[in-house]
């Protein structure tokens, strides 16, 4: 089996999902963190989603912000300016640039 496809999530405690509104319409596809629109919410819900549909083959990190940056986070800033929250599929940021179920899927598609 090859290994697990591994996706950190990267932000602050209290900030949103996304920069776009929770609203009923959950165009993000999660459910579970509705109404909160908040990231701790946002990746429970998706740790969740994933963990149903791939099991073991993907990982899920949360990396919290609030308290400094680890290095790695810091490199992917300097070259790439990303959006926050990031979504960070096996090393490499992604231009998903929000907590979303399908855009995540097709990330982790692409590698397994």
């Amino acid at each position: 089996m090859a290994d697990p496809v591994q996706i950190e999530i990267a932000g602050f405690e209290n900030a949103d999902c996304s920069p776009f509104p929770c609203t009923e319409e959950r165009t993000c596809g999660l459910s579970d963190c509705y109404p909160t629109g908040k990231l701790t919410a946002a990746f429970d819900a998706l740790k969740k989603a994933l963990n149903q549909q791939y099991g073991s083959r993907v990982t899920l990190q949360l990396t919290l912000l609030d308290n400094g940056t680890p290095p790695h986070i810091k490199t992917i800033i300097e070259m790439h300016h990303p959006a926050l929250p990031m979504v960070i599929v096996n090393g490499r940021v992604t231009p998903v640039g929000r907590i979303a179920l399908d855009r995540i899927k097709r990330e982790i598609e692409k590698i397994l």
